[in-house]
């Protein structure tokens, strides 16, 4: 027998030490110790961590890259972030949309990150951005799957022309439903935009995710009529909410009847760390809140998690650079997730549960599983968030489309190693 691919010595997510992956024809076909076959290429991973591939289900493609144009987001804040993006809009060019988007792409597949759901605005009635990532989507198949949600950026009521241009976009073939109830003129509309938007996502048959309850409001309460919805339709495993930053500032004896509402129907949960815990809390002096989800809480009830990057240098976050290792470092310490397990935890919410929001086909490490994978200058999954691992090699169905060499700091010390690998610093083994 013999493989396209061969990466011998794989440390994997789970502890499993010593393994060879063996890939053919694009699918991983064999995963066990000391593989005796011939390979067209041959990667000894050396004990580094061997991981399926980051992924990143809350992103804005359209806006990406796009810092400083027109001005810039003077005050730091959500409002203005959305006010800039509304006077950048008219301005936009599909060369332009595509250039900046394509060169993220570019950046995500060097960070091993080849999954990528991202909201687009439908409420300019040129539909620019939707023709322009559509585009993008077609371009960039071969090395990452892109996902697009039609995002009613000024509401769906509170546009006029937004009902209909969603109906255009996911006609174009947009692949998910969107929405921002918050965001509506009353708590009303936004309930009404809920309801509205799932039966649309029911009738066509698609998925859902709404930026949701983004909001220091403890009356915000949108995630409820989410989860209602979901079981009122039958979308169970189907629908995400995004956000979900009021549930910082609700009441804990409110939470602990909406806990339950979210996990009986199923809705994903995706924070997105960075952007949370730098635009909430604005109004407040001291004690000032986190500007995250109650992450710990809703783990308890066994609902799906995963961490998203939401924003590259554009009119809200003047940082980031797709790198999901980052995203998880941050949530990691936002959330005081810091027992062994949590740790892993946040490793698995940049990989393996953004993989179930998006329902990505053949996701993961197993026999039959796409080729796709990552090695990791660690040895398990903590010491990777903890280091931002450097990513070694990059693979998308059998075949490497990045490397990067390892990092290691040459040091002139008198009676010291003439150099530090970050990744040799591993913790004492658990017991």
């Amino acid at each position: 027998m013999s493989f396209d691919l061969i990466v011998r010595n794989a440390t994997l997510p789970d502890g499993r030490t010593g393994l060879d992956i063996g890939i053919s024809d694009g699918k991983i076909a064999a995963v066990e110790p000391n593989l005796s076959a011939e390979a067209g290429r041959a990667i000894d991973a050396g004990g580094h961590l061997v991981s399926p591939p980051f992924v990143d289900c809350h992103f804005h493609m359209d806006a990406t890259l796009s810092l400083g144009l027109p001005r810039m987001n003077v005050s730091g804040t959500l409002l203005e972030g959305i006010a800039l993006w509304g006077e950048l809009k008219p301005i936009l060019t599909f060369d332009a949309v595509v250039e900046r988007a394509l060169r993220y792409c570019d950046l995500a597949v060097s960070q091993g990150l080849l999954a990528v759901r991202t909201h687009v605005d439908i409420c300019d009635d040129r539909l620019l951005a939707v023709e322009a990532l559509l585009h993008v989507q077609r371009v960039v198949k071969p090395y990452l799957d892109l996902q697009l949600v039609a995002f009613p950026q000024d509401g769906y009521y509170r546009s006029p022309t937004a009902a209909e241009n969603l109906e255009r976009a996911l006609d174009f073939g947009v692949d998910v439903v969107g929405g921002i109830p918050h965001f509506e003129r009353t708590m009303e509309d936004g309930a009404m935009s809920v309801t509205a938007l799932c039966e649309i996502a029911e009738r066509r048959g698609l998925p859902v995710d709404m930026h949701c309850d983004e909001s220091d409001d403890p009356l915000s309460r949108h995630i409820e009529t989410l989860a209602y919805e979901t079981n009122r339709l039958g979308l169970q495993g189907r629908v995400t909410g995004s956000h979900l930053t009021s549930m910082h500032s609700m009441d804990n004896y409110y939470v602990s009847k909406l806990l339950p509402l979210i996990a009986e129907s199923q809705v994903h949960a995706v924070p997105n760390p960075l952007i949370n815990i730098m635009l909430q809390g604005r109004h407040d002096t001291y004690p000032k809140r986190r500007g995250m989800t109650r992450v710990k809480e809703m783990r308890d009830y066994g609902i799906n998690i995963a961490f998203g990057q939401d924003c590259t240098m554009d009119p809200w976050y003047s940082l980031g650079g797709a790198d999901m290792l980052d995203v998880a470092h941050m949530g990691l310490h936002v959330g005081q997730l810091s027992s062994r397990e949590a740790m892993r935890f946040c490793f698995e919410a940049v990989t393996t549960n953004p993989a179930k929001v998006m329902e990505l086909d053949n996701y993961g490490l197993d026999v039959g599983c796409n080729g796709d994978l990552v090695i990791l200058q660690a040895k398990d999954a903590i010491e990777a968030v903890r280091m931002r691992a450097t990513r070694l090699f990059v693979v998308r169905r059998g075949k490497v489309i990045s490397e990067t060499p390892a990092k290691v700091s040459r040091l002139s010390l008198d009676g010291r190693p003439a150099s530090v690998d970050p990744a040799a610093y591993a913790p004492v083994a658990e017991g």
